[in-house]
């Protein structure tokens, strides 16, 4: 099913964004995380595309497996990184004939030694491109991504949310927001996305944290900020596992509680292809805010559209 008209069932959707493996043990472990978190019933899960399209061949075998033996709807991340309009259009006929209905477009980040993006000869240079390439040629339902704290190669917020406009402009029917831990920088953005005339469903991206030095380093990569007094409790703590995975569920779970309520889509969790910490949150949210976080095949009665939706 199409994730635009999963989004517009006045059910906030709940989904998990997984990695392909590299190797057969973590290949094993990914599976476990994948059974765990399918008994919840996801609306949908999303497959990343490794930097440079280095893992896209597994990421076309995950999605097909995820779709095939799960019968779960998945969305397939595909970038602009190393590859021509030639090849790209190969990808999407693969996708297409596993019967994948959902993309998510970017441009992508430079290959791993690289600091700086380059469009491959032949291919695109910005994801506002790939999307109407996509849409042009395929019938997939194409999502974008969303910065609330803006693109960290964006000047400024209104320049990035000028390229934002552009992929909806060419095409994108939702958006899915880079993680955050500030809930207020996500409904500001929410508020300016839609004074700029951006009218589609935006899903919150929420990433548990378990692990400081981990999660610091995302931060600075994505140019997401860790709120100054959070940082200090898990610098704190930073030296007791439990603790910092106790502190990063608690917060992870306060910002999905306030987020439901206040009328956001849905919540997308960065799983990092682990389910403990994305199992307890949801296990919560679904006795704290049980109207909200049904499971996918739930019937829903009286639903309303969200407002951040």
């Amino acid at each position: 099913m199409r994730i635009r008209e999963l989004l517009s069932t006045g059910r906030p959707s709940i989904s998990f964004e997984f990695f392909p493996p590299k190797d057969g043990t973590a290949a094993q472990n990914l599976g476990h995380t994948i059974s765990a978190l399918h008994d919840l019933q996801p609306t949908y899960v999303s497959v990343t595309w490794g930097a440079g399209g280095s893992t896209r061949t597994k990421t076309t075998e995950l999605v097909t497996h995820i779709k095939t033996d799960y019968g779960t709807d998945p969305m397939a991340h595909l970038t602009c990184v190393g590859a021509t309009k030639a090849e790209l259009r190969e990808i999407l006929q693969k996708f297409h004939q596993a019967g994948v209905e959902n993309i998510l477009a970017l441009r992508g980040d430079p290959p791993k030694g690289e600091t700086e993006f380059k469009a491959t000869a032949g291919g695109f240079a910005y994801a506002n491109e790939l999307t109407a390439f996509i849409k042009r040629e395929f019938d997939f339902c194409v999502g974008g991504a969303c910065y609330p704290e803006k693109h960290i190669e964006a000047p400024d917020p209104e320049t990035d949310l000028d390229n934002l406009k552009k992929k909806i402009d060419a095409g994108a029917e939702f958006l899915v927001s880079q993680l955050f831990f500030d809930n207020h920088m996500f409904f500001d953005f929410v508020a300016r996305a839609r004074r700029a005339g951006i009218g589609v469903p935006i899903v919150p991206g929420i990433m548990p944290i378990t692990n400081l030095k981990q999660v610091e380093r995302f931060t600075q990569m994505c140019g997401a900020t860790i709120p100054l007094e959070l940082h200090r409790e898990l610098q704190r703590l930073q030296d007791d596992k439990n603790a910092v995975l106790s502190l990063g569920v608690a917060h992870a779970t306060a910002q999905c509680v306030e987020l439901l309520q206040r009328g956001a889509a849905g919540i997308h969790f960065y799983t990092l292809n682990k389910s403990p910490a994305t199992r307890t949150i949801l296990t919560a949210l679904r006795a704290i805010h049980p109207p909200a976080c049904q499971p996918a095949g739930a019937a829903v009665k009286n639903a309303q559209p969200t407002p951040a939706g």
